[in-house]
């Protein structure tokens, strides 16, 4: 039976990715509460985290749960599908841009798929990883936090995997943060 996720550990990489689910959920909200520059500052904070976690994920938990779970490749290979479908959405959404009339009704589609997928990490990952030692946990959330301070901060459809994410993650990651330097400086620019 998977354990609840507030019976989880509260350190290490469990508690880490479940405070990364609730901030999701959370900017979800304030993304279809908002409109304007608010929901536009909401997206671009969650396309972000998304892409960092959804990285952080592919190349630290992913390849763990497929080693040791009870069915891992099934459970890791409906994830991926399931992210790759996401990155798919979250680049169309970022393309139409917030303020297009059809946003709203394509965020609510990608909002409901996020969290479904969400819930099924916390399902049937999680349980997975909780069970291994604190000492291990703490290790994983510090890698986890080194795969997201290196990872690419739009979504990049087709890089789902581990080896794809470390081949081909560095150079979107320079190509992002720098295309998020740009962004930041021209919207200084003109306030």
């Amino acid at each position: 039976m998977a354990q609840r996720p507030e019976t989880m550990p509260q350190t290490g990489a469990v508690a880490l990715l479940l405070r990364q689910h609730e901030e999701i959920r959370r900017l979800c909200h304030r993304v279809e509460a908002n409109t304007g520059r608010r929901r536009e500052e909401a997206f671009e904070s969650l396309r972000r985290l998304l892409a960092v976690h959804e990285t952080a994920e592919e190349q630290v938990v992913h390849p763990i749960v497929r080693r040791i779970a009870p069915r891992g490749d099934q459970i890791v290979d409906r994830l991926l599908e399931e992210e790759k479908r996401g990155k798919i959405m979250l680049r169309d959404l970022e393309r139409m841009g917030t303020h297009d009339p059809s946003f709203p009704p394509m965020f609510a589609r990608f909002r409901a798929a996020v969290l479904e997928h969400a819930e099924r990490e916390e399902q049937q990952e999680f349980p997975v990883l909780s069970r291994r030692g604190q000492a291990e946990l703490r290790g994983l959330a510090a890698a986890i936090k080194a795969a997201e301070a290196m990872a690419p901060t739009h979504p990049h459809p087709g890089v789902e995997s581990a080896k794809s994410n470390m081949i081909f993650g560095v150079f979107a990651s320079v190509t992002d943060r720098a295309r998020d330097l740009v962004r930041t400086v021209t919207r200084r620019g003109r306030r």
